[in-house]
């Protein structure tokens, strides 16, 4: 049996019903891009006090954004099947939204690789968005994270897709 055809039809099932990872060595090569959102709310209250930069832990958004990119470079590490991807751009965007109120966050990763970055993408949103809650917990600790999705995505077999 081929380990990429198992007969479950389960990517990531082995003929013994082990997880496995996908062995993507016949896949080729593509440019793969992928952007995640997600949004933490919270009192306006703490949204004031993370945009006036008065949170006791420091500047939050700053500590966010680097936690963020920090764990989608190293999603492989956190998310057991995933494959270590070289990336070669991860940028992550943290905007106030009063209407929340609250923080969204957006992330785009980028590689030319074998297996495409949509994970590395979700991760660095979660993470974010959880380092948010843990600089800021101490003000409000019925924060809230919510939406947190995969929007779009562009490369391998299946070429480009985006939520509707």
């Amino acid at each position: 049996m081929n380990d990429n055809d198992p007969s479950s039809g389960l990517s990531h099932v082995g003929a013994s019903g082990e997880a496995r990872m996908v062995d993507v060595s016949p896949k080729d090569v593509t440019d793969r891009v992928a952007r995640a959102q997600g949004a933490i709310r919270m009192q306006p209250s703490t949204l004031e006090a993370i945009r006036s930069n008065t949170v006791k832990k420091g500047d939050v958004l700053a500590v966010a954004r680097v936690a963020g990119i920090l764990a989608g470079k190293r999603t492989s590490d956190l998310i057991p099947l995933c494959h270590p991807i070289p990336l070669t751009d991860l940028q992550l965007d943290l905007r106030p939204d009063e209407s929340l109120p609250g923080i969204m966050a957006e992330s785009t990763a980028r590689a030319t690789w074998k297996t495409g970055v949509e994970m590395e993408a979700l991760t660095a949103v979660t993470v974010a968005l959880l380092t948010i809650y843990d600089m800021a917990k101490s003000l409000d600790r019925e924060m809230e994270l919510t939406d947190i999705s995969l929007v779009e995505k562009s490369g391998g077999k299946l070429g480009h897709w985006s939520r509707g």
